[in-house]
């Protein structure tokens, strides 16, 4: 797996990010300046299977909007409160981009929890329709050409200033780096917004419920650390994350992640 930036070498939801290592290839691009402000970044994934067995890669999902250029399934896809999964097979490649959390409501000005289950179409937002985006990005040609056709078309259909959009992704972004902050009501405190109005933006501009995206984080984090050995004495993992009833942090895990914290640690092997 290559990256254009090592610095984001953290899986960011990929489920045994090693193992998916051996099978694909994942390189991720900073937007312009311009989209800055609502885009995380491109991605494009590439990989030949050809002659080897499927491989059925894990996510648990960030609270972002992706657009996902595949063929025959080119959509926006809102974020989901649970794991979701992806067979990588045969041989091909799909291009993406990841808005930072509530940057893709500027395009639509409609609630992105209206994207739960549904996935938008893209001719409405981008003025271009799902296989002229294929034949362009999934085409031949190089990494940099695709990142900027689709940098300049989401230019071209870039919406005013939004100072909430900015607004929410700096609370997202401060969950995902406090681990520690495990309640809702902590965090209206921190950002000294009542916690329904919390909740009416995150509706808004996320698609989930500020709750889903601290527990999204937290069990993402768990996942992490076993993977990589770091703390795999699950009674007190399940503290440090906040949990003080062991049961409720195997019910959270196995909602999310789809297997108890034991059935994974043993799983890596």
């Amino acid at each position: 797996m290559k990256h254009a930036d090592h610095a984001i070498r953290p899986s960011m939801g990929l489920l045994n990010l090693d193992e998916g290592d051996k099978r694909y290839c994942l390189t991720r691009y900073a937007p312009s300046e311009a989209l800055s402000s609502l885009v995380k970044h491109f991605w494009i994934v590439s990989w030949d299977l050809t002659g080897h067995d499927p491989y059925p890669q894990h996510v648990v999902p960030n609270p972002c909007v992706n657009l996902v250029v595949e063929r025959g399934n080119t959509f926006f896809f809102g974020p989901s409160g649970q794991k979701f999964s992806y067979l990588v097979r045969g041989k091909g490649s799909v291009f993406g981009v990841k808005f930072k959390p509530g940057g893709f409501y500027p395009f639509i000005r409609t609630p992105v929890s209206t994207l739960y289950g549904t996935p938008l179409d893209v001719s409405g937002v981008l003025g271009v329709d799902a296989p002229q985006l294929e034949e362009r990005l999934l085409g031949d040609g190089c990494d940099a050409d695709k990142v900027s056709y689709m940098d300049q078309l989401l230019c071209k259909h870039l919406p005013p200033p939004d100072d909430q959009a900015i607004l929410v992704s700096q609370i997202v972004l401060y969950i995902e780096q406090h681990r520690d902050m495990l309640r809702v009501d902590d965090l209206s405190t921190s950002w000294n917004m009542h916690k329904r109005k919390l909740q009416r933006l995150f509706n808004q501009y996320v698609g989930i419920s500020p709750k889903m995206v601290i527990k999204l984080y937290r069990l993402q984090n768990a996942a992490e650390l076993m993977e990589q050995g770091v703390d795999c004495d699950l009674v007190k993992l399940s503290q440090d994350l906040g949990y003080h009833d062991q049961s409720h942090f195997i019910k959270d895990f196995k909602s999310i992640i789809g297997s108890t914290p034991e059935e994974y640690v043993h799983s890596r092997g």
